[in-house]
């Protein structure tokens, strides 16, 4: 059956708002910055390069510059390869991993909470189109963890950089490179102009020469606000993004779909409620329907 026909693809959207802030622990708790710290990487930066790229081996940085797509090179080769002469890529992945689950476990995540939101998870994201998805494919050729929280977290990890391949494909396809859809996502009021640039590596001669090109185009006015046509293209990446996204739910029926809904929304509030992940984030997650558990399809 080909559900996605049938499903709105504002669905899509939904389950990452739900999805994100489990995978998300592992760049924002305490928990997992000790535990990349322990094993001698040095900073937040390096960590972070190191556990996300793990999966892919130790490739080189060029490499994990474009599939991050909106890092500047520089940042990037600032932490690998150096990052492997301190801690192999698979203790990199325990340490996410591991981290991960103490975090979900500290926010007050259940096994059984967990358990019965990562079967259904674990169906959509074992059996998902590799095809252009190079993150995802390299997280998926990992082993499934056997442990509830472990196999949950390990499934929204999936979920996420499936949307994630996917996402740099439609930027790609509009002609956005990664530092001017950061700009454009600012311009949008997704997320804080002042943090995208701090999280992201630019000084304010670098953000202008990113505006100044989006204003060549048409998307950004005078004043650096969207124009039509900018809000049109930011609409259209967001859309298609979701679209791409969404046949990751193929493989659950409707009930289904409604049970993951139901089973991982609580867990999602509680992951935030922990407060490790802070209200602006450079993925601009949304929060305004956490309180409803359905996923809408009726």
């Amino acid at each position: 059956m080909d559900r996605q026909r049938h499903r709105p693809v504002t669905l899509a959207r939904r389950l990452f708002d739900r999805i994100e802030p489990v995978h998300a622990v592992t760049y924002f708790a305490p928990e997992a910055r000790a535990a990349l710290d322990s094993l001698g990487f040095r900073g937040f930066w390096m960590g972070y390069f190191a556990a996300r790229s793990a999966p892919l081996g130790p490739v080189p940085a060029e490499v994990v510059t474009a599939l991050f797509y909106n890092f500047a090179p520089e940042r990037v080769a600032k932490a690998l390869p150096a990052a492997w002469d301190v801690a192999a890529p698979a203790e990199a992945l325990r340490a996410r991993e591991q981290s991960a689950v103490a975090a979900l476990r500290r926010a007050g995540v259940t096994d059984a909470a967990a358990a019965a939101a990562a079967d259904l998870a674990a169906r959509a994201a074992s059996v998902a189109d590799v095809s252009g998805r190079a993150l995802y494919a390299a997280n998926r050729s990992l082993p499934w963890p056997s442990e509830p929280l472990a196999r949950l977290w390990h499934a929204a990890t999936l979920l996420r950089e499936h949307r994630g391949d996917g996402h740099v494909a439609v930027l790609t396809a509009e002609g956005l490179s990664g530092r001017e859809c950061n700009v454009l996502h600012a311009a949008a009021g997704r997320v804080p102009e002042e943090m995208i640039k701090r999280s992201r590596d630019y000084d304010d001669a670098q953000w202008a020469l990113h505006v100044d090109a989006l204003r060549r185009r048409g998307l950004l006015g005078a004043d650096g606000a969207l124009t039509d046509e900018g809000r049109t293209v930011k609409q259209r990446v967001e859309d298609t993004t979701d679209a791409l996204a969404l046949p990751a739910l193929d493989a659950l029926d409707d009930g289904e779909v409604e049970a993951l809904f139901r089973a991982l929304t609580p867990i999602t509030r509680a992951v935030i409620a922990a407060g490790d992940l802070p209200a602006g984030t450079p993925m601009g997650l949304r929060r305004d329907d956490l309180d409803d558990d359905s996923a809408h399809l009726g």
